[in-house]
């Protein structure tokens, strides 16, 4: 599969991020073939990204539906207003002789009452299909969230310490990991080119997750979609942060760390 290549600077294309998801998956199984918790990680990144496609195309049919719902619901509350109103200016104009400035305070109350129930009706109404939305896109970006989080629990499972010269003049091996409730087991050590390969597709991965999440910043304006999707790319940078860390002790233990 050739390297994908961005075609428009107008958006994000989901198409695009979903091939570059695809193309890091072949590289994974190409220089890592040995782990597939990786891999695994790599194929439900894209199930979530291709369900957030399906997602925008049925969100895009279903916002037309309810904006014009919500614009006749707005017509009608309108027309009902102002029949409402109407009467009763019409009914006080015609009885203005006979009635006393006093009573008029309760004709004035119930015409203030109906305008702001009104007024909120029709926000209600306008704001229906964003809100909507709103609801889907945020269970999306949880969803987002917690891949990034899965995705930093490989990534904490790789220690490139191990690499460095021991302090331990023996030379003797790292002992077993004891883990409670667990068996007991001794770590796995790579090879700094496997580490190097492994630590830079984690990164790789929490950038695809954050690219995922913007793909929702481009369906929905709403400030709170804006305020997760930002929060999801803070979380994948401080990880990512975290990981080349890791990636520089790797440059202190061999000089051909990603050839060894």
């Amino acid at each position: 599969m050739a390297e994908p290549r961005l075609s428009s600077y107008d958006r994000l294309d989901g198409r695009e991020v979903q091939a570059v998801i695809e193309y890091l998956g072949e590289r994974v199984d190409r220089y890592l073939p040995n782990h597939p918790g990786l891999r695994a990680a790599t194929t439900e990144l894209g199930s979530v990204v291709e369900r957030l496609l399906e997602h925008t195309a049925r969100t895009m049919r279903r916002r037309a539906a309810l904006t014009v719902v919500s614009r006749v619901g707005v017509g009608l509350v309108v027309a009902v207003a102002l029949f409402v109103l109407g009467s009763a200016v019409a009914d006080a104009v015609g009885r203005a002789g006979s009635v006393r400035a006093i009573e008029w305070l309760p004709v004035l109350e119930s015409g203030v009452n109906d305008l702001v129930f009104a007024g909120i009706a029709v926000w209600f109404l306008l704001s229906l299909p964003d809100r909507v939305v709103r609801r889907d896109l945020i269970g999306h970006l949880h969803r987002l969230r917690s891949m990034a989080h899965i995705i930093d629990m490989h990534q904490m499972g790789k220690d490139p310490a191990l690499l460095l010269p021991r302090a331990d003049p023996t030379g003797a091996s790292p002992g077993p990991v004891s883990y409670p409730g667990r068996e007991v087991v001794s770590p796995r050590v790579l090879s700094p080119r496997d580490y190097a390969l492994y630590l830079d597709y984690c990164s790789e991965l929490l950038s695809l997750t954050s690219k995922a999440a913007a793909l929702c910043a481009e369906e929905s304006t709403d400030s709170l979609v804006l305020d997760t999707v930002s929060e999801i790319e803070t979380l994948t940078t401080g990880m990512s942060r975290k990981i080349w860390q890791k990636i520089s002790l790797l440059h202190d233990t061999s000089p051909r760390a990603y050839g060894a």
